[in-house]
């Protein structure tokens, strides 16, 4: 009987942009547009810029761009910086039923290994939804899970679909691209402890998943191997890791190429922790049927699924409070605050002048939450709100699936405008223009190095 990386490969090798249903190659497309621009976004910001500058530093071997990098580099490094910039700000897509950050891990390996390969974009479109596919069902295995032990999937689960999308394009043979993923195993990390001082770790966990993919497929063209058994065996992913079997992996893996998980990947509206969106996208209808004073707000009581608390409400006082940038995106109490305070939650929502704003801390201190049973969850990020004004009046609403859900989705216009803003700090218009049109007809491209030119001009003011 094969094993589940035998099955993954077996997919992977017969998987074309012809086999792959239109509307799972548009939104392989859409994603990776968002993805990139959520790299321009934050080399705007100048945040998780120090894995591109770090390689650029070291040098090497110049086979692939680096956003805003004028000297190409390794593949692996490349991939390391790009994964580090496009998960920085936290704005990148998200799959809620694995509840992994997928397109942020295997677009910049996929693209860096496409780049130093020289492939065409029909090859590199198939990869990387064959790494979407990957990761999404490896998260899916075991929902929720991984973040119960601490361990972030998009990292520990998204290694093997940048794998997988990084042998494919070096043009390894499907042995070696077995053995391939059985080393990635051993390369999966990444650990939730930067919820406890509000440091900045978790945006390499994408860009060294994505930088262990490279590796790995190019160690295992060398002539190293890995347990086939990688996932399901004794000491597998899902036994090591969580101390569990493998039974629900043969179900993920029962329709490969029969259902399709990558259009069902979500976008974010806002540049926060998804857990955060249900409640603030049902405050943001609140006041956009009735306009509230922050002033006039008295009582803020939400509900939250479980698995919200741990990541964005607790320990409370923090999360009332945050400490750095980066931890207020993993504070709903802030994240409402500033929403009520501006009327709106964006990039500037979670700087460090935005955090100390006394109005939108004196909302997050009224905040009190309870853990309801939410239908959608897992497969959504839900949440509801009430407020209560000094007048008495009340005010509720409830979001079931966030803004960018496959059920509350964000439209290829708003998707195409959200790349556009995140790209205009850094990019000239003609080059927005040519990103933008080069990734949507990705198929038609005779090499991805049309990408890497508007890429590399990329520059802050």
């Amino acid at each position: 009987m094969s094993t589940a990386t035998e099955r993954l490969v077996a997919f992977a090798s017969q998987l074309s942009v012809e086999s792959v249903p239109n509307s799972v190659a548009n939104a392989a497309k859409l994603h990776m547009l968002d993805t990139l621009g959520c790299g321009l976004a934050a080399l705007g910001m100048e945040k998780g810029t120090e894995g591109a500058n770090l390689v650029l530093e070291q040098g090497g071997k110049e086979e692939a761009t680096v956003i805003g990098g004028a000297a190409s580099v390794p593949a692996a490094s490349a991939a390391l910086a790009n994964g580090i910039l496009c998960h920085a700000l936290d704005f990148d897509d998200t799959h809620a039923g694995a509840i992994a950050h997928v397109s942020t891990v295997v677009v910049p390996a996929a693209v860096a290994a496409a780049e130093a390969c020289g492939r065409n974009g029909a090859d590199t479109l198939a990869a990387i939804v064959a790494g979407n596919e990957t990761v999404i069902r490896v998260g899916m295995a075991a929902p929720g899970l991984f973040h119960e032990r601490g361990f972030h999937p998009t990292s520990v689960c998204g290694v093997f679909g940048a794998t997988l999308a990084a042998g494919m394009l070096w043009g390894i043979t499907e042995s070696q691209l077995v053995g391939a993923l059985g080393i990635a195993g051993s390369m999966a990390s990444g650990i939730f402890e930067y919820l406890a001082d509000g440091s900045q770790t978790k945006p390499l966990h994408a860009g060294w998943a994505a930088h262990a993919a490279i590796t790995a497929a190019q160690l295992a063209k060398r002539g190293a191997r890995g347990p086939s058994t990688v996932l399901e065996g004794r000491f597998g992913l899902y036994a090591a890791y969580l101390g569990l079997g493998s039974e629900e992996l043969e179900r993920q893996l029962s329709d490969l190429g029969e259902r399709w998980e990558t259009p069902k990947i979500a976008y974010k509206a806002y540049p926060a922790c998804h857990y955060i969106h249900g409640c603030l996208g049902a405050l943001r209808e609140i006041l956009d049927s009735k306009p509230v004073s922050a002033e006039d707000v008295q009582e803020i009581s939400i509900t939250v699924p479980n698995d919200a608390v741990r990541l964005v409400l607790e320990p409370i006082a923090a999360k009332k409070a945050p400490r750095t940038e980066y931890e207020a995106k993993f504070s709903l109490p802030y994240s409402l605050g500033a929403m009520l305070v501006n009327g709106r939650v964006g990039l500037d929502s979670y700087r460090r002048s935005a955090i100390d704003d006394a109005r939108a801390l004196r909302l997050a201190a009224l905040v009190t939450y309870e853990v309801v049973d939410y239908a959608t969850c897992p497969g959504a990020f839900p949440g509801g709100i009430k407020l209560v004004t000094r007048d008495g009046t009340v005010l509720t609403n409830r979001h079931e699936y966030q803004k960018g859900a496959p059920e509350n989705p964000l439209t290829e216009a708003e998707i195409r405008e959200k790349y556009r803003l995140n790209a205009a700090a850094v990019l000239s218009s003609d080059d927005i223009e040519a990103l933008e049109r080069d990734v949507v007809t990705l198929e038609a491209q005779q090499s991805v190095r049309s990408l890497a030119a508007p890429l590399s001009r990329a520059a802050t003011a």
